[in-house]
C-alpha cells in the first residue's frame, strides 16, 4: 500500500502545483486586463489631444496666411474669396 500512498501524494503535489499555477495565471490575466484598459484610455486621451492640436495648427496656418506668410498665402486668398462669395450670395438673397 505504500506505493499507492506515494502515487497519491505525488498526484496531490502535482494538483496543488497546478492550482497554484492557475491562480498565478488568473492574477496575471487580471493585471493584463487592467493594463489594457489603462492603455486604451491613454490612447483615447492622446487621440483627443492630436485632434485639438490639428485644429490649433489649422487656425495658426490661417492666421499666418492672414499675416502675409508666403507658405499659406494662396490658401488664405481662396478662403477669403470663398467668404466674399458667401457674403455676396447672402446680400443677393436679402435684396430679392
Amino acid at each position: 500500500m505504500s506505493v499507492i500512498a506515494e502515487i497519491i501524494d505525488t498526484l496531490e503535489n502535482k494538483i496543488e502545483k497546478l492550482f497554484t499555477k492557475i491562480n498565478s495565471l488568473e492574477k496575471k490575466a487580471q493585471d493584463l486586463k487592467i493594463e489594457l484598459t489603462n492603455s486604451a484610455e491613454t490612447i483615447q486621451t492622446q487621440a483627443q489631444e492630436i485632434e485639438a492640436l490639428k485644429k490649433q495648427y489649422e487656425t495658426l496656418k490661417l492666421a499666418n496666411g492672414l499675416l502675409g506668410s508666403e507658405e499659406n498665402k494662396r490658401d488664405t486668398k481662396l478662403k477669403i474669396n470663398s467668404l466674399i462669395r458667401e457674403i455676396d450670395y447672402c446680400i443677393a438673397q436679402l435684396s430679392d
